[in-house]
């Protein structure tokens, strides 16, 4: 029988304050024991489940892959012109029945850009089967002259050795060393950007087109100078304002055309004026 204590008037006494906050410290920790067990339960559950629906997906993943579903069997050319479809095929190495996430992409549109012909090359799949190689061409705009003869494209980039079976009507460009256009490339690109800015304006003209021109030549000084294709006559263009002084020499061209075989040269660089040297005769003026 537990041993009760009286009080003074002979009531019992009431438990110490101390000992009611002892137990409501101890009731207190074990509640919260009881809430970190049950968090920690829950984050391993969520764990666990995270873990294996990764690993699920994974699985998933690569049962895809492995299936015959993405096989390639199906390879489009788009953009070939002078290159035939069977050579970008070739020059891609794409086998017929790999899988198409097995492919690098980067590395095959770099092997098929190392073609002279070839400015860009990019590979596009399309699901489940089929992947298409779109390339962009380059376009041809002169020959230039470096000792060997080469194509000019319209970015300005010098890009192949005229073989036997290369077309040679196109201008010839002279005046350039490939030593230098080496040891200064930035030089050498902005000159033949001033070239090919040049040429595409002649190409759009009616009266003296590129039709008529049969070389474009950079002086030593760092002018240019056209010949024509009849006669061989040297218009001297000198080093800027090229569409300001072909409109002033067109409107001139129709009288001076049927003379060209007796003509030296035509000069452009006097302001508002067409000078036009005879030959065996002192500097003429045509307005």
């Amino acid at each position: 029988m537990r041993d009760l204590k009286l009080s003074s008037s002979g009531g019992l006494r009431k438990a110490p304050a101390k000992t009611r906050a002892n137990r409501k410290k101890s009731e207190k920790k074990t509640f919260a024991l009881r809430n970190f067990l049950h968090r920690t339960l829950r984050l391993l559950v969520a764990g666990c489940s995270l873990v294996l629906l990764v690993i699920g997906i994974a699985l998933l993943l690569q049962v895809i892959l492995a299936s015959d579903l993405f096989r390639v069997e199906d390879i489009k050319v788009v953009g070939a012109q002078r290159l035939s479809r069977d050579t970008v095929k070739a020059l891609s190495d794409i086998q017929p029945g790999v899988s198409t996430f097995a492919l690098d992409l980067a590395l095959i549109s770099r092997k098929i850009e190392e073609n002279a012909w070839i400015h860009q090359a990019r590979i596009e799949r399309i699901f489940p089967r089929q992947l298409n190689i779109v390339v962009k061409e380059r376009r041809p705009l002169a020959i230039i002259n470096l000792g060997y003869l080469y194509y000019l494209d319209e970015n300005a980039e010098v890009f192949k050795v005229l073989s036997a079976e290369d077309s040679l009507d196109f201008p010839v460009i002279s005046g350039f060393e490939r030593e230098t256009l080496l040891q200064n490339p930035a030089l050498g690109q902005a000159q033949l950007a001033q070239i090919v800015a040049l040429i595409e304006d002649l190409a759009q003209r009616k009266i003296f087109d590129l039709t008529q021109v049969s070389e474009i030549h950079r002086e030593a000084n760092g002018g240019l100078s056209l010949f024509t294709l009849v006669g061989s006559v040297r218009i001297k263009l000198g080093e800027d304002q090229f569409v300001a002084k072909l409109d002033r020499l067109e409107k001139v061209y129709p009288r001076v055309k049927s003379r060209l075989e007796l003509l030296a040269y035509i000069d452009l660089n006097v302001d508002r004026r067409v000078i036009v040297q005879i030959e065996g005769q002192p500097p003429g003026a045509a307005s």
